[in-house]
């Protein structure tokens, strides 16, 4: 009996020898079948405000139960959570926390939705997706926030209990990917047409790094695929770079770029633009008809909604995301 085996969940596609782990460090071929070493087993769980994850036209205000295990399907040198995502299950501390008894917190302390966060949700799929058909049977959603490296057939099956996904669009060229993620580009992209293709509600996070993906033309060659692909509704957050991991040479981004870079989306028709993990004016709402605030922010606190029924409550203007 041959016990080699291919994982056909990401693009990169490990095949395994009989006890081999994958490149993600929680999949495991044992005898011929593949295993999570992780299912049940966060290493993280928080309530956070959906805010953070982020998410801007899903139920503002709201609370998410939010978890993560050990792993990643990338390798970006410049990851946030590089101490949990890089890490091995056995180097973390993990808690015993099963799909129904995780729903079954979340309920408890009045958390609206779940949120699949931190690493990336790709590697505790088989979690993921037993905790989301429980949730949404309580009527809490679920969401999560990925780099979109998945294969089509796992995320179409994903997208049937998954009500929204934040994507990581790290870069628009195939170069950044391989050098600074160990990833490529075109997996990303089939990921969010599949996702539109599927109802799930996209929105887009760019972490905008100086001398790395700032380029005012590579951003304009994004957001016109955006809108050419996605269309004008999906939220696009510009985020602050900060030294992390690998990457700490580089100083964090610049104000200014993040402006440049929201005012070349608005300019290429996009609708709603951010800019995170910085306070300012961009962290608003704004209806594109009357252009008046329809959701006001600072940080992570809503200070009020003027959303009624999926429209705009001072020009009727429909507002594209998950309300209720």
């Amino acid at each position: 009996m041959k016990k080699t085996l291919q994982c056909l969940l990401c693009p990169t596609e490990c095949v395994l020898e009989n006890y081999q782990i994958g490149g993600c460090r929680v999949r495991i071929n044992i005898e011929g079948e593949l295993y999570s070493l992780v299912y049940g087993k966060p290493c993280a769980v928080a309530i956070d405000p959906i805010e953070k994850k982020p998410f801007f036209h899903v139920l503002p205000g709201t609370k998410a139960f939010s978890i993560a295990t050990v792993g990643c399907v990338l390798g970006c040198k410049f990851c946030q959570n590089w101490q949990i995502s890089q890490a091995r299950p056995e180097d973390s501390k993990n808690y015993d926390l099963p799909p129904d008894n995780l729903v079954r917190q979340a309920v408890f302390y009045g958390c609206s939705s779940i949120a699949y966060t931190y690493t990336e949700p790709t590697v505790f799929y088989e979690y993921m997706y037993d905790t989301a058909e429980i949730a949404n049977r309580f009527g809490v959603i679920n969401t999560m926030h990925t780099c979109g490296y998945i294969n089509e057939r796992p995320l179409r099956e994903l997208s049937k209990v998954l009500q929204a996904a934040c994507v990581d669009l790290k870069a628009f060229t195939e170069d950044f990917y391989a050098r600074l993620c160990g990833g490529r580009l075109k997996p990303v992209l089939d990921c969010l047409l599949t996702l539109m293709d599927e109802g799930v509600w996209i929105e887009i996070t760019n972490l905008v790094i100086p001398t790395q993906n700032d380029n005012p033309d590579e951003i304009r060659k994004m957001c016109k695929w955006i809108y050419r692909n996605l269309g004008p509704d999906v939220p696009i957050h510009f985020s602050r770079f900060s030294p992390y991991y690998k990457m700490k040479n580089l100083p964090p981004t610049p104000f200014r770029t993040l402006q440049m870079a929201r005012q070349i989306a608005l300019e290429e028709g996009m609708r709603y633009v951010y800019i995170g993990n910085i306070r300012s004016e961009a962290e608003n709402t704004y209806c594109p008809n009357c252009k008046r605030i329809i959701i006001q922010r600072e940080g992570y606190l809503v200070r009020f909604v003027k959303i009624k029924d999926s429209r705009c409550e001072y020009c009727g203007f429909t507002i594209k995301g998950v309300w209720s």
